[in-house]
């Protein structure tokens, strides 16, 4: 990984990622790249001091959304299409199975924790619910942690039956699930949440972030890391 600090001209050869060390969507990028081994360049854009927002990123992705993708001339937004591209471009390892069936599942899983867990505790959510709705700390942590305890409860079920040896969530190797699983779990933890109820993925998460690639995308190994 390289560091760049601001955009430049379109290289057709190089990979440069948008990215906060806490963004769990550019966090799921980030493993992509790891375990595929792809050198790319981070362009850090700090999500409290809103350097997200600026025109010239917003130029980039007009919901002022991370992470974003550049890759020559092409320009991308969302992480799980970001990482669909980088599958389908440089397909080894697989992120995603063969097997239609299998494809299918691991997308459904990927995007029940990115639409069904993440979506409503990222921070444009919890900044409305303080700034327009009048929430306090307390009331954004209830929030966070009914929205992740509810989804683990579902994604608890679906890894007992579909796990293989609780060390993936879908079968026997990582899948585009797993890139999604492990920031969440990193959310779980900080927003406090019981994890008791849910052995199977804290220990399919726990063999993931063992693994050279997950740890080094983790958002303490980041260069931009202020916490």
């Amino acid at each position: 990984m390289k560091n760049a600090d601001a955009p430049r001209p379109a290289d057709p050869a190089v990979l440069r990622l948008f990215t906060y060390f806490r963004s769990s969507a550019s966090y799921r990028v980030r493993i992509a790249l790891n375990l595929k081994h792809l050198e790319y360049e981070a362009v850090y854009r700090h999500l409290r001091y809103d350097e997200h927002l600026t025109t010239a990123q917003l130029s980039l992705n007009p919901e002022g959304l991370l992470p974003v993708l550049q890759h020559g001339e092409v320009t991308l937004t969302q992480s799980l299409a970001i990482i669909e591209y980088l599958d389908e471009l440089f397909p080894e390892p697989r992120l995603l199975p063969a097997a239609p069936a299998a494809r299918a599942h691991a997308r459904a899983l990927a995007q029940s924790i990115a639409c069904e867990i993440h979506a409503p505790t990222n921070l444009r959510v919890t900044r409305y619910l303080k700034s327009a709705l009048g929430q306090d700390q307390a009331a954004l942590g209830a929030w966070s942690r009914h929205w992740i305890e509810a989804g683990f409860t579902a994604l608890e079920a679906r890894a007992r039956a579909e796990s293989s040896g609780h060390r993936f969530l879908l079968g026997d190797s990582v899948t585009l699930a797993d890139l999604c699983l492990v920031p969440q779990m990193y959310n779980a933890r900080r927003q406090q949440v019981d994890l008791s109820p849910f052995p199977t993925l804290v220990a399919i998460s726990s063999h993931l972030e063992s693994l050279p690639a997950f740890a080094a995308a983790a958002p303490e190994a980041q260069p931009d890391c202020d916490i």
